[in-house]
Order: structure tokens, then C-alpha cells, then sequence
């Protein structure tokens, strides 16, 4: 999705004069890796720095208030390290399903920017953005019925998820400024399916003795627990 930014520019800044000059334009930071010394602890900022050709790596990494876009346009398959999701199915606590769309703000912490590269990798948004921000809505739509959040509770929603975002992400180098809920659509039909199977659960419980007798149907386990030897 070419308006969905990502957190990392994938390209290697340029270099000049023999590559003992590299440029990072406004809006990005630089992070630097050695050969010898792996990811260095030193950002560069924008402006222009001299490295050393060959030893030195500089990756770009886009320090803005990037969208993280939750949204039906959104496919993965086409870059998994888009900053981005696909629409997020959830539960209600009154169990009802719901599709999320969403868009949270999100800022890198430009001063963890080396301990983010070397502990997690360039592939942080589908290792801990992505996983993250799914649980946490997931969990903090459980605690609102499905009536109240399409209503009253809908801005009560957006604050519980960006709280649980911050405390979440904080952690990983990354600040969330804002969430914005796009739209709840309820999905009619998971509801009824995940309904008729609770109905069926309370209509016909299983006991211990029940499955125990299951088993020695299928001839695991006989009922006086012998294991089925004579």
C-alpha cells in the first residue's frame, strides 16, 4: 500500500566522495553497523557524516509519526514489514465478533534505535508491531459488549488500546501518540455459529466419565483403567 510508510528505509543511504561521506536527508536517522563491532551505539542524524568505505554500513531508518493503517486495503502478502494490518477480527464481551479498522501513530525512539536493530532485527514490525497491536485490541474489546462499543464506549475503547499500546511498545523502542478506532462492523454470522456451539456445549456437557468411555470406544483406555491387558 504505497501511502502506508514503513519504519525502515529498506536502501542504504548514499555515499560520496569514495564513500567516505554519507547523507541523511531530514526526517530519517541513520544507524550504523561495523564489521568488526556489529550495530555501533551512535545515531546519526540528518545532515551529512564520515564513515569509514567498506567497514562501515549505514541502514536509514524513518524517524516521522509514521500510520500504522488497520484496514481492508491492506495486503500483507505484498510486504509483511508494511507498517500496516488487515482488517483485525475480535470478540465482544457478550460474544459477538467484530471487524477492526483502526490507525494508531507511531514514532521510533531514535536513541534505541541501535539496541532495536541489533536485538530484534529489521523485521520488527511483523515480529512485535503487528502481534502487539492485534492482542491488544482483541483483549480490551472483550471487556465492552458489542453495543456499547459501537456507541457509547467507543471512545473509552481508543483510550484502553492506545494505554495498552504505550506500555507495550514502550518497551521495544516505539511510541504510540494516538489510536483512532476507523470502524466496527459486526460480522452477523461468526457471532451465530460461535452462539450455537455454546448451546450445544451447555445442552449436551461432557463429563469425566463420558470421556473416559469415548476412549475406551476407540480402544485407548478400557474403564477399569488396566490398560486393556488380560
Amino acid at each position: 500500500m504505497a501511502s502506508i510508510d514503513n519504519l525502515l528505509v529498506s536502501l542504504f543511504v548514499d555515499e560520496v566522495v569514495g564513500g567516505f561521506l554519507v547523507t541523511v536527508p531530514p526526517g530519517h536517522v541513520g544507524c550504523i553497523y561495523s564489521i568488526f563491532r556489529g550495530v555501533l551505539k551512535n545515531v546519526w542524524y540528518p545532515g551529512m557524516h564520515l564513515k569509514l568505505p567498506i567497514i562501515h554500513r549505514v541502514k536509514l531508518f524513518n524517524a516521522q509519526l509514521i500510520e500504522y493503517t488497520i484496514a481492508k486495503d491492506v495486503v500483507l502478502k505484498e510486504n509483511k514489514e508494511i507498517m500496516g494490518d488487515e482488517v483485525i477480527n475480535a470478540v465482544t464481551a457478550d460474544n459477538k465478533f467484530v471487524a477492526v479498522e483502526a490507525t494508531a501513530l507511531i514514532k521510533l525512539d531514535t536513541e534505541k534505535l541501535p539496541e532495536i536493530w541489533q536485538n530484534i532485527g529489521e523485521n520488527f514490525v511483523s515480529k512485535v508491531v503487528r502481534p502487539v497491536t492485534r492482542s491488544r485490541i482483541r483483549k480490551v474489546l472483550t471487556n465492552h459488549t458489542l453495543a456499547k462499543a459501537l456507541s457509547t464506549n467507543r471512545s473509552s475503547i481508543e483510550d484502553e488500546v492506545k494505554e495498552e499500546l504505550r506500555d507495550s511498545l514502550r518497551q521495544h523502542g516505539l511510541h504510540v501518540e494516538n489510536f483512532y478506532l476507523s470502524s466496527l462492523t459486526p460480522i452477523e454470522g461468526m457471532a451465530i455459529f460461535e452462539e450455537a456451539k455454546v448451546v450445544e456445549a451447555i445442552e449436551s456437557p461432557k463429563t469425566a466419565e463420558e470421556i473416559i468411555n469415548n476412549r475406551v470406544i476407540s480402544g485407548n483406555v478400557p474403564k477399569d483403567g488396566s490398560g486393556g491387558q488380560g
